[in-house]
Parts: structure tokens; sequence; C-alpha cells
């Protein structure tokens, strides 16, 4: 029997019905784009998010089904607060990217909390102080798994899974309880959390579905990913490159030392819960990607698709040391600058289009070879290979470029993004489609295998991130 995945990422909704062999049967997705009202401010709405969730689901299943069970992965962070009795949410939605509670964050810095506004403990309390100050009203919180799941069964399941309640900023560090102090902090009542239920297990019903299949796996994107590309065994990686860039380790079942964040920039995750026991991992971030193949095409006009960055950086063998770093938003793991600047270095007259694209490309590879350094330090694990897939998976020279900085081999994900199919394993996993773990790591096979061939100099990276390093002092002291 087949499994439907809802896969809701931050600009669209996509709905899939997989088979056993994971080929897709049926397919829907429709654009679910945030707004942006103000600079630093990202809302969405929630209740067209609920229609758009159903609109999808029921029209997959119409072409695809029927299905042993749901799946659903999630965007990360983002945060809803409704009304329990009315299922109507209390105000807008608030995306995984809002800034509009930084100064809350530095505030509660100085009384000891280290929160960061990417995850929903200080969107949940703006969201509360805005619509019930006095803390009187029946509301619900949840994160995007939550509302999709109290959709999905029709009003009647308040719950999250373990991968989303520990990006939180709200559970302890060993993940199995609430944050008694943090609650106090933001004034949240503990009424209006929900239960938190296994990554993979049953939660509850579909019932707003056509046979009300269970709902079988609740899941943050990046671990269905790293499931997805059947990174399931301790020691084994992928990194996601959209966007932005997330490199994932699982680790196994014990949790990493550190707190928060790592001495290398990296932070726990909980790549899922099964059977009630936690496999842990770590995470490691890119901030911008994707988004610098955007400034090629959409600011410079250099290329006319990101697809063409290839063909283009394809005319030269090298950059002609011309170096780019990716800072457009601040560096990531591992210096976490923001005031770190995007920065070109090494132009010449004879630097030319292919030069600059290709910078650009190796510039991003680089980044890449920076997370698995860094997770392998705070890791303490040794990754022989990785495991790629994203947007920029699809570009040959972006994922030689990859090999070739981090001297390993890179497998490419055989689907682009590899979201739906983990979330596929993990709702397959509990109700008896795929066996155990072993039958869903036996699953991957790679599109293509790089192996590194001449390997890029990252002495010479390392002097260059030093040069955009701190250009913006004032957002460069800021410890988030």
């Amino acid at each position: 029997m087949s499994v439907l995945v809802v896969d809701v990422g931050t600009s669209s909704v996509r709905a899939s019905v997989l088979r056993p062999d994971t080929s897709v049967a049926a397919e829907h997705v429709v654009p679910l784009l945030p707004a942006s009202p103000e600079p630093g401010l990202v809302e969405f709405d929630a209740s067209a998010m609920a229609s758009v969730v159903l609109e999808t689901a029921r029209a997959a299943l119409a072409e695809g089904g029927p299905v042993l069970a749901v799946g659903v992965a999630n965007q990360r962070g983002s945060t809803v607060v409704w009304e329990r009795r009315t299922g109507e949410p209390v105000g807008p939605g608030l995306g995984w990217q809002d800034l509009r509670t930084v100064g809350r964050c530095l505030a509660l810095r100085t009384e000891g909390l280290r929160l960061a506004p990417n995850v929903s403990a200080t969107k949940l309390a703006w969201l509360l102080d805005e619509a019930d100050p006095g803390r009187r009203r029946d509301l619900c919180f949840g994160t995007v798994d939550s509302w999709v799941a109290w959709t999905l069964s029709g009003g009647t399941l308040h719950v999250q899974d373990a991968t989303n309640a520990a990006l939180t900023g709200l559970r302890t560090s060993d993940g199995r309880g609430w944050a008694a102090r943090t609650l106090d902090a933001l004034a949240v009542p503990e009424a209006a959390l929900p239960r938190v239920v296994d990554t993979s297990g049953v939660a509850g019903e579909a019932a707003a579905l056509p046979g009300s299949p269970p709902i079988a796996a609740l899941v943050g994107d990046q671990q269905a990913s790293l499931v997805g590309q059947g990174c399931v065994r301790p020691g084994t990686a992928k990194v996601t490159f959209g966007t932005g860039g997330m490199l994932d380790v699982c680790l196994g079942p014990d949790r990493p030392g550190f707190e928060t964040r790592g001495p290398h920039g990296t932070f726990p995750i909980v790549a899922w819960r099964r059977g009630g026991a936690d496999i842990w991992g770590l995470e490691a971030i890119v901030l911008s990607a994707g988004t610098s193949v955007e400034w090629l095409r959409d600011d410079l006009g250099v290329i006319s698709s990101a697809a063409e960055s290839h063909d283009v950086a394809a005319r030269c063998g090298d950059t002609g040391d011309v170096w780019y770093v990716p800072a457009l938003l601040g560096l990531g793991t591992p210096q976490w600058d923001f005031g770190a600047r995007g920065t070109v270095l090494g132009l010449t007259r004879g630097t030319g289009r292919p030069q600059l694209v290709r910078a650009v490309l190796e510039g991003v590879a680089h980044r890449g070879a920076d997370l698995l350094e860094a997770v392998e330090a705070d890791g303490d694990v040794a990754l022989p290979v990785l495991r790629v897939d994203g947007g920029m998976s699809a570009n040959p020279t972006f994922v030689r470029a990859l090999a070739d900085a981090t001297g390993r081999p890179v497998e490419v994900s055989p689907v682009l993004e590899a979201t739906t199919r983990g979330a596929a394993f993990l709702a397959g996993l509990a109700v008896g489609v795929w066996r155990d773990l072993d039958e869903v790591a036996a699953t991957w096979s790679p599109r293509a295998v790089v192996e590194p061939g001449r390997a890029l100099d990252r002495d010479r990276w390392r002097a260059a991130c030093a040069r955009a390093a701190a250009w913006l002092p004032e957002l460069s002291a800021l410890d988030l």
C-alpha cells in the first residue's frame, strides 16, 4: 500500500502519494508564499495554509489513493497560535525567518536564557502578548506539523513531533520535557502546548481525508531529508543546498555534550524518535547558498537561469584566483557572524563572466566543506562520504566543486528534494510498509557519485572569509 505525504515548505505545499518502491503515484503542488509587511517580518496566513493542505491532500488521494498512512514534513520553527474551541488562528503565522523578536532574545540573554529568533519560543510569546496578554484564553500553540495534524484530524489532534519540539526553544536539553524556566520567563501557559509524540508512530487519524488514514509521521524538513537519503546509521550525513544550506549527520542515541551550540558552530538536533527513543544528530548551516546564484541571475544579469551557471562556469578550468564568499546574510556555521557580507576578491582585467560564475559556485562549495569540518569536529565523527540534495545538486559544476572542496566522494540524491521521501519512510515504518531502518538504508541509490579531483585551496578560502568578516560590527556583535 502507498503512503501520502504532505510537505509544507516555506513557499509551497506539496502532497504526494508514494508507492512502496518510492515511485510517485500522484503529486499536487500549490504555491503558498509568505508575506513580508516590513523588513525583517515574515508572516503567513495559517487559515490559507490549512485550506491548501486539505486541497492538495484530497487531490493526491483522488488520483493516487488509497493509502495506508499519512506523513507530514514541514518548515521548522514557524509558529501558529489558534483558539482551541473554534480552530481559528488568533494572529498571523510567524515564519521561521521572522526577526521581530530579536530584541526580546537579547533581553533574555541578560537573564541567562539563550534563545534565537528563528525558533518558536519568542514568536509564541509575541503572539500571546498580542492576542491574550492576560493569558486567559484557551489557546493552542503549534509549529507547522502541529497545525497540519490539527487540520487533517478535523480539529481533534494537538500534537508535535520530537524533531520539531526540540527546535522550539521550549524543551529541556534532553528533549524529554518542557523547560519550566523558559515558560515562566515568556509567560507561556503549559496548557497551550501540544503533546509531544514520536516522529514515526501513529498519532491519530486524518479524519478530514477520505478513509481517515492514520497520521503516522510528523517530521521537520531537514530530518526528513536526512532519512530520505538513507542516512539512518551513525556517521552518515547529507547536505541540502537550496536557498541556504544545511548539513545534518546521524550520530546515534547519545545527545551531543554541549547545550545549544558547539565550539565549531553546530547544533544538536533530534534526528527522529521511534518507540519513545531518540536518535540524535548535529546540524550545520549556510545562510546563503542558492541565493548567491539568484544574485547572479536577478541582480547582476550575468546568467539568465540558475541552470546556466553550470554552462558558463564550465567555460573555464578555474576561477583565475577569484574568490567569492557567500555572506549575503552573514556567515553561519562555524563563524556565526551576522555582520559579515558577501565579498569578491582577486578581480583583474582578465576576469570574465565564466571566472565570476565559477567563483560563486566554488564559494558555496567551500561553505559546504566548512560545514563538514565543523560537524566532524563537534560530533567527533569521520564522514567518508557526503550525500547531497536540493536545487543546487542538479548543477554538475557545483557538485564537482563540493567534492573537490571536501575531498570526499559526493553521492547525488536520485530525487531533487528528499524531504517527501523521508517523511514517507517514517510513516511507512510505523505501519509496516518498510520493515526497519536497514530496509530504508538499502533503498539508497544515488543518481551519480562524484569523486574528488583537484584539491581546492582551503587556506586561501579561509583568508577570503577573514576579509568578509565583521563588515557591520554592530551585527557581528550579536551572538544569537
